[in-house]
């Protein structure tokens, strides 16, 4: 038997972990603590531990990690911009789970967006109080209108096939475009010029955080949505903050924050929140922050357990290629050069 941690573990992870793990014989333990250098120890007697977004999974963490004989960190997420990769090689084998519902994410990008330009969290509210009036409340069509869409993997591909259903113009940047997939790439610089409505679906890198930054709001349209449902640090929030106070932005819509991590997928209103910024954000009457909640559906949930289980089986059973391995050999992490024909290390 094969015997996992799973740090972060939330009530609804639990019934399709369980189920997989009894399917194929992979026992979990669910911690509901985080992964970090404090917690790191709680791993020693397991053959892998299973992480999230929150998790800290630097050099130190990796190191203990070796140190207690773990040989797999499985990451039920597609992002991996909290795992140190490059100490990981040789020691540890990464997995994740790169696509348990793309549309999952691009529908919850649309949901956002639909709810604030038609102003429908404030409606809700009023009505509430049987306020009907409807001054405040106006809108606009999102038929003819521009958005930008940076990145165009299969979510970002899912959100513009939805946006063209709206009878919306689509620009995209991609540092990989698409072959032969009808989608007009134009530069970065253009796509903030052009854009009524920014989306992001792109990794966190070094090159990408801040790219929405002071620089990049100067060049935009005045009245700009920008959406996000990727990582929280490809947005500076306080260049965020002061492009919706000097009327540059017209609204953010938020699934993630760059300082989330202490924050996020807690019960919270019984405290005074510490992080300034963030509540700065939240009490303005344009932006609409969910808290990391696109993937969350039945669908995903269900995928991301299959996946990170079939993922820990592969490397575990036969000695054989680890499936959706993250590979620094060729420092190509996702796009490895050579052909997987056996385990990179």
């Amino acid at each position: 038997m094969i015997k996992a941690v799973l740090y972060d573990a939330k009530e609804y992870d639990m019934p399709s972990f369980e189920h997989y793990g009894k399917m194929h014989d992979v026992q979990f333990r669910f911690l509901e603590t985080k992964l970090n250098e404090d917690t790191v120890d709680l791993a020693k007697g397991y053959d892998a531990v299973c992480v999230f977004v929150n998790d800290t999974v630097n050099a130190a963490v990796i190191e203990k990690l070796y140190e207690y004989g773990v040989r797999l960190i499985a990451l039920r997420c597609a992002g991996y911009n909290n795992v140190d990769v490059q100490t990981a090689f040789g020691k540890v084998h990464v997995v994740h789970v790169p696509a348990y519902s793309p549309y999952a994410v691009a529908e919850h990008a649309i949901a956002l967006l639909l709810a604030s330009v038609r102003r429908i969290h404030k409606a809700y509210n009023r009505t509430r109080d049987f306020n009907f009036s409807l001054s405040g409340l106006t809108g606009f069509d999102f038929h003819g209108k521009t958005v930008g869409v940076i990145g165009t993997g299969k979510i970002g591909r899912i959100f513009i096939d939805i946006c063209r259903g709206f009878g919306m113009k689509v620009i995209a940047y991609d540092r990989f475009p698409a072959k032969d997939s009808g989608i007009d790439y134009v530069s970065l610089d253009e796509l903030f010029e052009r854009s009524d409505i920014i989306s992001l679906h792109c990794p966190l890198t070094d090159e990408t955080r801040h790219m929405i930054g002071s620089e990049a709001i100067g060049q935009m349209k005045k009245g700009v949505v920008i959406v996000n449902t990727s990582r929280g640090g490809l947005v500076d929030a306080e260049a965020l903050l002061e492009g919706i106070k000097m009327r540059k932005i017209g609204a953010a819509c938020l699934d993630v924050y760059e300082e989330e991590a202490d924050i996020f997928f807690e019960d919270r209103s019984g405290h005074i929140l510490n992080d300034e910024l963030l509540a700065r954000l939240i009490s303005m009457p344009n932006v609409i922050v969910t808290s990391h909640q696109a993937f969350l559906t039945e669908e995903a949930l269900n995928n991301i357990a299959e996946t990170t289980v079939n993922n820990i089986l592969s490397c575990f059973e036969n000695d054989g290629i680890c499936d959706n391995e993250l590979c620094y050999r060729c420092g190509n992490i996702e796009r490895c050069k050579k052909e997987r024909k056996e385990k990179c290390f």
